[in-house]
């Protein structure tokens, strides 16, 4: 009886989501065993000669930053579920935003065009609502729905490494006519990284709070709506009540969907033209009916002001009544149509034409 060769399966490859879930957690754990030290040796010393202000103040601090690390690691960032596939990248969908028009992007991984500063992250593999970065010292994305626990991470670490280092200097000062002992080893070696995070952190609380207050995005960079006027900053106070303070309005894990349906799926879209769209052109009542020969892309329009503060670009969306408005059939006033219409992102509004 010949002898069966057993079949070698090739070494699989390590999934990719567990290095950096291995680091947030690492994170975690990082902060807790210097929390722990630092409680178990300085402060228990200074618990101990009635000096019980540190220990009171760093403790309420070490919670918060222990909650707001934990709440934003298993947060959402305002996922956006993926489209019908009844939806196609050949359609045309144009939104307004304070006087300027954005055509949405489409997403070949979702299947849906992205509202407005909704980006793909290529790490989560998922579409972000107002979209800042990817935070992989938490391994979650900063979007619309926890961008303030991640001020709130900001700013506690901020206090907390401060409180920390302050304690330590305080502690070792106290303790200078004492011998050498553990707990002035553990000081010191607490202080040291408290100080060397203080400073980044110190600088990304400043760099997001300028980013605030001018309504700005971390993966944006340099676009074309942020070079002299941006149409999503209403002011300094607005900014932050808009960003901290304001309802964050429903979850869109299944109302986005709506988005991407078809109202008239007998219509045929045409292909992408190569030339820019006018925004006067945008009026209603003047794109062809079904029954013309050539057959338009499907518009949505957008006015900005009619959802709630706070809910996001993809909230507004969902208000807009994307429907197919019936009008002239003639070629010419289709040519007229797309005299205008390009593929960039941003175009301007009906004040700048």
């Amino acid at each position: 009886m010949p002898l069966l060769k057993e079949p070698h399966f090739p070494a699989q490859a390590p999934l990719p989501w567990i290095l950096p879930s291995l680091f947030a957690a690492f994170n975690v754990m990082l902060l807790v065993v210097f929390s722990g030290l630092f409680f178990a040796f300085p402060c228990r010393w200074l618990a101990q000669n009635g000096e019980w202000a540190f220990p009171i103040i760093t403790g309420l601090l070490f919670v918060l930053s222990f909650f707001s690390l934990v709440s934003l690691n298993y947060s959402d960032p305002g996922i956006l579920h993926q489209g019908s596939k009844e939806e196609g990248p050949m359609m045309v969908h144009v939104v307004w935003v304070n006087h300027r028009a954005f055509r949405l992007q489409w997403c070949q991984k979702c299947c849906f065009h992205r509202p407005p500063r909704t980006y793909h992250c290529p790490w989560c593999n998922i579409c972000v609502e107002d979209f800042d970065h990817h935070c992989k010292w938490v391994n979650n994305c900063i979007g619309h729905r926890n961008f303030r626990f991640f001020m709130l991470l900001i700013l506690s670490l901020c206090l907390y490494s401060g409180a920390m280092l302050i304690t330590c200097l305080i502690f070792l000062l106290l303790t200078t006519h004492l011998p050498f002992s553990i707990d002035r080893v553990v000081a010191i070696v607490v202080a040291i990284p408290a100080a060397g995070f203080l400073v980044p952190l110190s600088l990304l609380l400043l760099i997001q709070a300028m980013s605030v207050s001018k309504a700005e995005r971390s993966y944006e960079g340099k676009c074309r709506y942020l070079q002299g006027y941006n149409p999503f900053d209403h002011g300094c106070a607005s900014n932050w009540y808009l960003t901290i303070c304001a309802p964050l309005g429903p979850k869109y894990m299944t109302e986005a969907v709506w988005l991407q349906r078809v109202e008239e799926p007998d219509w045929v879209p045409m292909q992408n033209p190569p030339f820019p769209m006018c925004p006067s052109s945008l009026s209603p009542a003047v794109l062809p009916g079904p029954g013309s020969g050539c057959q338009p892309q499907l518009v949505a329009l957008y006015k900005p002001g009619k959802g709630p503060p706070g809910s996001g670009e993809a909230a507004a969306l969902q208000e807009v009544k994307s429907g197919v408005v019936k009008g002239r059939s003639s070629d010419e006033h289709l040519k007229g149509l797309w005299s205008c219409i390009g593929d960039s992102q941003s175009l301007p509004g009906p004040s700048e034409a």
